[in-house]
């Protein structure tokens, strides 16, 4: 069997990245074959496809992290899952293709009355908003969370799965057109990103304590977050999306300015304020599966909707779709679907 896939063969330009025909491998025991019919695209794409990522497979890879699809064969040894059954999944690379091998364990029914698309912006943005309110932030009950790039897919969710424990939530985002979107969403307060984040960020706290907040992009941001926090409080960080290239391909020295201005925080100060910083990567998750598998049950049991706020391009358009999500100026998940 054939299939068509992107893949790169050196990382560090858009332009890397090559539309190719190949043989799917051969089935292991514990795998099944899936034929992907949506791509849910995320940052940790863009550093790998750039060079940025230090998670990045050696040699040539195939890009992406999520997907769905429905299974066309399973391996010899797997028990849970069916031929023709509809998943959505993860994979430590390899997603951008039109058929995907994976083991059993890294996929997941999709609902009956969810679309492939709502399972494609799921399971890791769904999942890094949970592992980073519940797992490492111990959210607690009506505490005051801050959610920055809260338009994005994990900001959404992570804001209604805060409202799950009553929190109070603000949501900053870095265009204007994207307020509407945290006032449907029910954030409690909102800001724009500017050279004033750490004023209107008082304005909004009006004497609250901030308890924890869910940082994906460094610089000043992260350090008026850090200096407001309450004692007890933490910071989540998942992303450095201020170093996302915003053209073709990586301008080296712009990384490096931004690597050296990038925050600094004093550990014997942290002790003196009483104050986290906790960084995590989901990729991690991919050498602990069992935790994987027990995080995303408990997860599943918060029942949230999806998202279904979403920009959807054609396999073919693929590139496209990564300068468009590269851009900052989408609202939710970027999908790619495969016909």
């Amino acid at each position: 069997m054939d299939r068509i896939v992107y893949r790169i063969q050196k990382p560090g330009a858009l332009k890397a990245l090559k539309l190719v025909k190949e043989q799917v491998p051969a089935l292991a025991p514990r795998e099944v074959r899936i034929a992907t019919k949506a791509i849910g695209l995320n940052f940790a794409d863009v550093f790998s496809i750039y060079g940025l990522y230090s998670a990045t497979p050696k040699g040539s890879f195939i890009p992406g992290l999520e997907f769905s699809g429905t299974i066309i064969e399973k391996g010899s040894e797997v028990k849970e899952r069916n031929i023709g059954e509809r998943v959505m999944g993860v994979t430590r690379f390899g997603a951008y293709s039109t058929v995907i091998q994976v083991s059993e364990e890294t996929v997941f029914p999709i609902p009956n009355d969810w679309t492939f698309e709502d399972g494609a912006s799921y399971p890791v943005q769904a999942l890094t908003a949970y592992f980073a309110l519940f797992v490492l932030g111990d959210l607690k009950e009506n505490a005051t969370v801050l959610i920055h790039s809260a338009a994005g897919g994990v900001g959404l969710y992570a804001n209604r799965l805060a409202k799950t424990k009553g929190a109070f939530t603000i949501g900053v985002v870095g265009d204007r057109s994207k307020l509407f979107i945290l006032e449907k969403e029910g954030f409690d307060g909102s800001i724009l990103r500017g050279q004033k984040f750490k004023q209107n960020l008082e304005n909004q706290l009006k004497n609250r304590p901030l308890n924890l907040v869910l940082e994906c992009l460094g610089g000043s941001f992260f350090q008026d977050s850090y200096d407001l926090l309450s004692p007890t409080g933490r910071i989540v960080t998942y992303g450095s999306a201020g170093f996302v290239p915003k053209g073709l391909s990586t301008n080296w020295f712009s990384v490096a300015l931004r690597y050296w201005m990038r925050p600094k925080l004093d550990p014997l100060a942290m002790i003196s304020e009483n104050k986290s910083v906790m960084g995590f990567n989901l990729i991690w998750l991919w050498d602990k599966m069992d935790e994987l598998r027990e995080e995303f049950r408990l997860l599943q049991k918060k029942n949230l909707s999806p998202l279904r706020i979403m920009e959807n391009f054609s396999f073919e358009n693929l590139p496209m779709a990564l300068l468009r999500f590269q851009s900052g100026k989408t609202i939710g998940k970027v999908i790619v679907s495969i016909q």
